[in-house]
């Protein structure tokens, strides 16, 4: 979700909305719970880890779920039903998990 539109959101978010939204996305993990390998967390800030040092940095990553399906396009299907995309600013990018 881009981070200005989540920030908007979590400040004007009823508890009342919040908790619609998460029944919601209950219900859906629930519908689906045979295609997840683990559905999911939101997640907080991030570290950005590379040669030059460790610094904080914001990105636009709310959370994750790890869907099992035949392919990223099965994936992709799946993850194109979920409720978590009604919100402003959201989407959800799939990606395979090779094995190595």
């Amino acid at each position: 979700m881009d981070i200005a539109e989540m920030r908007k959101m979590m400040a004007t978010l009823s508890k009342e909305d919040g908790a619609k939204q998460m029944a919601e996305w209950n219900e859906w993990t629930k519908a689906h719970a045979a295609d997840f390998s683990d559905p999911g967390n939101g997640v907080g800030k991030n570290w950005k880890v590379s040669s030059a040092g460790v610094v904080q940095e914001s990105n636009d990553v709310g959370g994750y779920s790890i869907v099992q399906a035949e392919s990223a396009e099965e994936a992709a299907k799946i993850v194109a039903t979920g409720p978590h995309l009604k919100m402003p600013g959201s989407a959800c990018d799939v990606m395979e998990i090779i094995s190595m």
